[in-house]
């Protein structure tokens, strides 16, 4: 692994006393006792700790320590004390009984930047501002009203993709397919606009700059484990590219803020102008100003075109792997919209299997697999061990998801098994089931990630018979997935569409 080898260079030229110096920053004697309760996990190197026995996939890294030493398991990377939880009873301890001391955020290198110094709901840590803002985001920007109202713009980007998909004469490129719904849909439910045409092909401007936030923000960087060698980011690039990064986000944000301040016709709110009519609200308990507005704008985008994209990606690419389940579900949506051309939003509640196979997908592929890390606020006991104030914590929702206590053969795709207990969901409340995390940080944009998922899935099951490309077995179907934030499928997913035959 790169990051493996450019550590361990790193760490032969540096000057043996600082080993010394940190060798006499142990913990004394007395202190052993609590240092005993700790959760257990593997033996630690001087220094590095276990990020050794870290490799690129680290979901999946974390997930085979985790079967060798519990589902809940204390590492040290670096110099941060970290937790990684695995199971569906520790989660459910952890956010019942102690969510609020789990309710903080470590502070990451790239992301305070281009959160605008942590003001987004993502990443601001756990206090007054942050709850004021979540409470602002959830009434007024993702409600089920708000989500609601952009219901003609996702019926007109979905149209759109399904006359793309209709207008090609080879093989379809899913991944770069959903990529350009959801931006399209973003960028209009935000700005009001698409940008550089919303689309996935464009190789500069507007998405260009969205997608190197993105990767920026889920990016490897060794101060957030040394906080100490900071100074490295000015040497490899990483403050360059990052300033480059926040300059390009900022100048757009202005443009599209000044475009927003002068009135336009109809009575139709995109997201620029709601948070623009709160800023001039004198009632507001915390008053917005502009970084913070720009701050929400990001977290828009960072959590609602990646996640959901791939999403529908992986579960595009499991039923092609299993027919049977296509089948079904197809028979489901062409019966319950009775020949229409498109699958309206109106159609979704009926469409018990798709959810099923949605919920199956969230369960097998969750969006960001370690969902976004939490720091503890203060020291707490979990599960009869010790955890530490400002321990680092990972939830690993692939794990959690994967859970035999709760799931019968659980690496199989089996959306039947949601059908035996449909109560089952994943709004944060079954525990077992955890793509948007749970508690005071779970994800806000629940609604509007879901509602997108199912109509763009029901629309392309509608319209289209999805078959392998250049004879390739089903079975053979490349599942391999990328390193990133989000859990994208390394390879992107190639379908021929036919239209069906009835």
């Amino acid at each position: 692994m790169s990051t493996q080898i450019f550590l361990m260079l790193v760490f032969v030229f540096l000057p043996p006393f600082l080993y010394l110096l940190l060798l006499g920053q142990r913990k004394k004697p007395n202190h052993e006792a609590a240092k005993s309760r700790l959760p257990p996990g593997p033996r630690k190197l001087p220094l590095i700790g276990n990020l050794h026995q870290l490799g690129g996939m680290l979901y999946r890294s974390l997930q085979r320590l985790s079967a060798e030493y519990g589902p809940l398991m204390f590492l040290q990377l670096g110099l941060i004390p970290t937790l990684i939880v695995s199971s569906a009873d520790m989660a459910r301890e952890i956010f019942k009984t102690h969510d609020r001391v789990f309710s903080g955020r470590p502070v990451f290198y790239a992301a305070k930047r281009l959160s605008y110094n942590l003001s987004s709901v993502s990443f601001a840590p756990y206090g007054d501002y942050w709850r004021e803002v979540r409470k602002i985001v959830i009434l007024e920007l993702l409600s089920a009203k708000r989500v609601q109202s952009f219901q003609s713009l996702r019926d007109e980007e979905v149209a759109h993709m399904l006359d793309s998909v209709s207008l090609s004469s080879g093989p379809v490129n899913l991944s770069e397919l959903t990529l350009s719904l959801a931006n399209n849909i973003v960028c209009r439910a935000a700005f009001g606009k698409k940008y550089d045409g919303g689309g996935s092909d464009s190789k500069s401007g507007v998405y260009q700059t969205l997608r190197e936030t993105q990767e920026l923000v889920g990016g490897f960087y060794i101060a957030e484990f040394f906080p100490w060698m900071g100074w490295l980011n000015k040497f490899n690039g990483q403050e360059a590219r990052v300033e480059k990064n926040f300059r390009q986000l900022d100048e757009f944000y202005e443009k599209v803020i000044e475009e927003h301040r002068s009135p336009k016709p109809g009575n139709d709110e995109d997201l620029v102008d709601v948070l623009l009519r709160l800023q001039k609200d004198s009632n507001q308990e915390i008053p917005l100003h502009i970084d913070q507005i720009k701050a929400v704008l990001t977290d828009m985008f960072i959590a609602g075109t990646d996640t959901s994209s791939a999403t529908i990606v992986w579960i595009m690419s499991e039923l092609i792997r299993n027919p049977s389940v296509m089948q079904r579900v197809q028979v489901e949506v062409r019966e319950t919209v009775k020949g229409k051309q498109q699958v309206e939003e109106s159609d979704l509640q009926k469409l018990i299997y798709l959810k099923s196979i949605v919920k199956e997908g969230f369960r097998l592929h969750p969006p960001v697999p370690l969902l976004l890390p939490r720091e503890t606020t203060e020291s707490c006991t979990i599960g009869g061990f010790h955890i530490p104030a400002n321990t680092r914590v990972f939830f690993n929702a692939k794990s959690i998801g994967e859970d035999p206590k709760y799931w019968k053969n659980p690496k199989e795709f089996r959306p039947e098994r949601f059908l035996l207990d449909s109560s089952v969901d994943f709004k944060g409340q079954h525990f077992e089931l955890l793509p948007f995390g749970a508690g005071r940080r779970g994800c806000p944009g629940i609604q509007f990630a879901t509602q997108l998922i199912e109509l763009a899935l029901a629309n392309l099951l509608h319209r289209f018979d999805w078959e392998m490309a250049d004879a390739v077995r089903r079975e053979e179907l490349d599942m391999e997935e990328a390193v990133g934030l989000t859990m994208h499928k390394k390879v992107p997913l190639l379908l021929m569409a036919k239209p069906p035959t009835f």
